[in-house]
């Protein structure tokens, strides 16, 4: 892996949107129609196609996140994480409580008299939800006036941000692993954390092959640290921590892994299996993980150049549940599935556009403030003498490449 996974010869720009994009189709027959996501009859409750695409997020940024926490200072390391994830989602709640939820506001009641002043209102959506965690789901109530004409079958009107504050509790504990010297000295400490994750994952599953992860919530309650981070479900931070810690491993111990097509093709037929017949956790999640990065490294040279410049995939992700429910606010899913599913990509690939060109992209051109070098020495080894120059990523990061290896690089927050 460590050969072969290396600068931007890849297609994980390519995997990113399309994983972000999954997640908008999963969501257009609940949202628009009020039925089962794609996949959860076929895993037979297990996950569904929204979901596992959160697992594929938080795998890829265990591997790039992990990455930048090697390389990086903690303060540097930190600095990076905001600038990639808390700009984005500020212009996108602004965003949505000033000037989505107004035009909703209009087109339901007429004028905007009583949106301002609402005891729910866009001011309180803001104060409510600006720490990743999402604490207030409705804006002056226009969600729940088209719930209640039986248009919205979902409360919130963007309720794709809750995987936020999981992601951030994973970047804190990569700030400790590097902190305390385990990502560049003792991974074997990272293994033994994940092997704990997964045999707690293994209990749940011994006697329910089809245990559904997160999808049972309060399965073991919640726990809340501070009010402004919202409520943790344990199920949930157990089962993105693991998917997470995959990714991290696979960082760590890279010149280890084999590239191998027998491994790439049995890794996805062990998913589909899992999928249907049960332990997709246990089993399953790992496949997937690997699958992944096969998929990054083996795709056809064409899927190398998507996503490669611009990375839209964390504005599609944080955007498409907006965009999505406000078709469902003015009737538009009676069109049909096909025209509701075309509409919501439309809406949410532009909406991502505008928020890397305009918001992202600018945001991390700050990454360098206050820092005489891109990125400071690197938290592992040197790179080999004669090594090349370090191109820049377009995600703001620097990719050092040397002797044909990747030795940083950093990519989209999501999930």
């Amino acid at each position: 892996m460590a050969e072969c996974f290396s600068g931007r010869n890849n297609s994980l720009g390519f995997i990113r949107l399309a994983l972000a994009s999954a997640v908008v189709v999963s969501h257009a027959s609940v949202l628009g129609f009020g039925d089962t996501e794609f996949g959860h009859h076929f895993s037979h409750g297990q996950t569904d196609l929204g979901k596992l695409s959160v697992y594929g997020f938080f795998v890829l940024s265990g591997i790039l996140v992990t990455r930048s926490g090697r390389r990086l200072s903690l303060a540097r390391f930190l600095w990076h994480r905001a600038l990639r994830l808390l700009p984005g989602l500020w212009v996108c709640l602004a965003a949505t409580a000033f000037v989505v939820a107004p035009f909703l506001y209009w087109r339901q009641q007429g004028g905007l008299e009583g949106f301002w002043g609402h005891d729910r209102g866009p001011l309180d959506y803001m104060a409510s939800n600006w720490a990743v965690a999402p604490r207030q789901n409705d804006v002056s109530g226009v969600v729940a006036t088209a719930g209640d004409s039986g248009l919205a079958h979902s409360p919130s009107i963007d309720a794709a941000l809750w995987s936020l504050r999981y992601e951030v509790l994973c970047y804190i504990g990569v700030a400790l692993l590097a902190v305390t010297g385990a990502l560049a000295r003792a991974r074997r400490v990272v293994l033994l954390l994940a092997a704990v994750l997964g045999w707690l994952i293994l209990r749940d599953a011994v006697h329910t092959p089809f245990w559904a992860g997160f999808g049972d919530s309060d399965y073991h309650g919640s726990i809340e640290f501070f009010e402004v981070t919202g409520r943790f479900d344990p199920d949930i931070v157990l089962y993105l921590a693991f998917a997470f810690a995959l990714g991290t491993l696979i960082e760590l111990y890279r010149e280890r892994i084999p590239v191998s097509d027998v491994l790439g093709v049995a890794s996805g037929l062990c998913l589909l299996g899992s999928l249907h017949f049960g332990y997709l956790y246990v089993v399953g999640l790992p496949a997937f993980a690997y699958l992944l990065l096969w998929l990054a490294i083996r795709l056809p040279a064409p899927f190398r150049r998507i996503g490669a410049r611009h990375d839209y995939s964390y504005g599609i992700y944080i955007y498409g549940f907006v965009v999505q429910q406000s078709l469902v606010a003015l009737g538009l899913a009676r069109w049909g599935f096909w025209p509701f599913l075309a509409m919501s990509l439309a809406g949410a690939w532009a909406a991502a556009a505008l928020s890397w060109h305009l918001v992202e992209r600018p945001a991390m051109r700050l990454k360098d403030i206050g820092s005489a070098s891109p990125a400071g020495p690197p938290a592992g080894p040197p790179p080999k003498a004669g090594g090349a120059p370090a191109p820049a990523h377009p995600n703001g990061e620097t990719v050092r490449v040397s002797s044909g290896r990747m030795d940083s690089m950093t990519g989209p927050r999501f999930h």
